[in-house]
This record gives C-alpha cells, structure tokens and sequence, in this order.
C-alpha cells in the first residue's frame, strides 16, 4: 500500500498530450501541468525526442562523471538571470532549498528570515523555512534561528536591524499560498537593506520561475537582485531535477555537498529541451495569454478575486471544493491550495484553449 500523504482525483490516466488528458472517464482539460512542472505541457514532442534519444546512450553514470548537458543547461539558467555564477544541481526544488540553507550557512552567521505566507517544502530545512504552522509543529524540533515576519516594510526593517541576519528567503509570489504577489514597497526595502547590511537573498523560483510570469524570474517583474536562485518543476521538462543558483557567490568545495542521482543525465537531457525554447517570444505569449486568462476568469460569476502575474493566477472564490466540483463535472481540473483555486497551465497554452477552459468553468453562482 502507498503512504497516504495525497489525495488523487478519481480518475485512471490512458494518455496525455498539451493540456489535454485522456483517462478512463474521458478527456480532461489540465489547468495547473503537473502543479507548473510542464512548461510545454504533457508529451511534449521535443522533450520526448530528447529523452528517448538520451536514454538510449545512458540512464545514469553518478557524479563521477560529467554530463555535458548539465554545463549547457547551467549558462541558459545563468543567462537568463543576467549573471555569472554557479549552478548545484539537485534531484527536486526542495532538495535546492536544503543546498541553499547550506550554503547560507557556509557564507553567513546569524537568522533565518522567512515571511508570514512563504512556502519552500516539506524535508526538515526547507519545512523550518515555510510558515505554515499546520506543517511545522507535527515535525519540532525543526531549525533554529528561523524568524518569520508579516509581509510589510515596518516589519522587516525592524527585524533587519535588530539582530544579525544571515539571509532573507522570499517567494515574490507566493504559490501554495494561493498566489499572492509581495507587496512592491516591501521587495524595494529588501533591496535597499541587502546591499546595505550584507545580508544574502535568496529567491525562491520554483513555482515563479522560468518564464511563468512572463519574465524568466519571478523576481525580475522587481528591482531585486538576489543572491541566490532556488528552481524545481519547470527546469527539469517534467523529470526530477532542481537547481540552486549562486550569483557572484562560491559556497561549496568538493565534498561539502552532493547526491548520487543529480543531475540525472534523462532530466537533465529534458530540462535542455525545454530551456533551449525559452525566449523573448515565449515571454510575450505568456504576457498576452495571462491577460487573457485573468479577463476570462474575473468575468464568471463565483470568481470574487483574480491575482497574479503572467500564467501564475490563484482565484478566491466562497466555496472552493464545490467549483472543484462542479469543474470535474464539466471535465476540468482545477488545483486548490490555501482555500484559493491556483492556475497554472502549460506555457504555450493558446488563447482559444483558455476560453475552451473558462466556458466549461462558467457555470455561474454555487446556487445555479
């Protein structure tokens, strides 16, 4: 028997291709792929080549070898945050997150600054990051020296230069949350206090990242540079692999660091595919279809508040499970994270397929 840790819709998968999934109940229309890991959405032609040609040369070879794919997917990340710098490896964003945790703690002395709504993952370094007191307190004891402080200026400033911090963790746009943006003053305080106190910030892309605002960052809709990058789902084209990114930052030497799969050369010959792809056209498609999407969706009746940026979009509504509901009903599949519905679809999702998504889910008011 399987640990039970999820809830699955009930439904047996025969085949999947873009946003469309085939399963023993009919098609279903995707709206989160694979919660933001398939940027090109399911089956994706070029990732499949990719994979299938990778695989037929090698599966794996552990890290005493090097795989010249990890070189070329490691300058698209760092070219697309405009920088020079260093890229580990892992098999997962969380698993990125404990890198950068520790390579924190190689750089700094001093706290842990997370944010009331943050969250990083659920193994024991990335879980003391993330603020939900639900996921925290079953696992206490977790990391010391962890401080997590409301979404406001006054807040922040007053924790910066009350004690020594070591790093700022943000989710410019916090995703199991419900999709809620930072506020704009707060990511400039950050900014300002970083480049005067010394402190590293780390952002958390996993969700944001790669293009799924319509910037390859999350953090670049901001005049934020931060430290470190944290990347997961997307940057593996649908297979396990994750990255920390470390910007003018050198933490680790051989052996401080390390795992016997990543970077797994079939992820690795996946997230290529899907990276090389990434352009300033991709970006603008992101832009015009998130209007698109957020336009549709604020115009259906249950929908009381459309947020986010790009093709990142969480939707509050008075009864969540029940348009959940309502939605598998009409073959829809929606996620819902924090009480919001969270959108997240494939980025190259068409203007035709959104309004194909939102007339399904314009079923009007719960009492309809």
């Amino acid at each position: 028997m399987l640990s039970n840790v999820y809830s699955p819709f009930p439904l047996k998968i025969r085949s999947a291709h873009g946003i469309r999934i085939e399963t023993d109940n009919g098609e279903f229309l995707d709206t989160f792929a694979g919660i933001g890991v398939l940027a090109f959405g399911h089956t994706d032609r070029k990732t499949v080549d990719a994979v299938t040609s990778k695989v037929q040369r090698f599966s794996h070879t552990s890290n005493y070898f090097l795989d010249e794919d990890a070189i070329s997917l490691s300058k698209f990340i760092l070219d697309f945050s405009n920088s020079e710098g260093e890229v580990y490896f892992a098999n997962s964003g969380t698993e990125a997150t404990e890198a950068a945790i520790k390579a924190v703690r190689r750089l700094r002395k001093g706290k842990l600054i997370s944010f009331e709504g943050n969250f990083h993952g659920r193994t024991m370094g990335a879980l003391s990051l993330t603020h939900s007191e639900r996921l925290r307190k079953p696992f206490e004891p977790l990391l010391p020296d962890v401080r997590f402080i409301p979404k406001s200026v006054q807040d922040f400033e007053k924790a910066v230069l009350s004690d020594e911090i070591a790093a700022v963790f943000v989710e410019v746009i916090q995703g199991n949350s419900g999709v809620h943006p930072y506020p704009p003053e707060l990511l400039q305080a950050i900014e300002k206090l970083r480049k005067e106190r010394g402190f590293l910030l780390v952002a958390d892309e996993i969700q944001s990242g790669l293009c799924r605002t319509g910037e390859y960052f999350g953090y670049q809709n901001y005049a934020i540079e931060p430290d470190m990058i944290i990347l997961g789902k997307a940057v593996g084209g649908g297979l396990p692999l994750g990255a920390a990114v470390f910007r003018g930052v050198s933490p680790f030497s051989p052996g401080d660091h390390g795992s016997t799969f990543a970077p797994n050369p079939v992820s690795l010959a996946a997230g290529l595919s899907v990276l090389s792809r990434m352009d300033s056209a991709l970006l603008e498609s992101v832009r015009i279809c998130g209007v698109h999407l957020k336009e549709n969706l604020e115009r259906l009746p249950w929908a009381k508040e459309v947020r986010g940026i790009g093709l990142m979009i969480g939707v509050s509504t008075e009864n969540p499970e029940r348009i959940k509901s309502l939605a598998f009903e009409r073959k829809v599949l929606l996620n819902i994270t924090a009480g919001s519905i969270r959108f997240l679809p494939a980025l190259n999702i068409t203007e035709e397929e959104i309004d194909e998504i939102t007339e399904r889910l314009d079923f009007g008011g719960l009492n309809d």
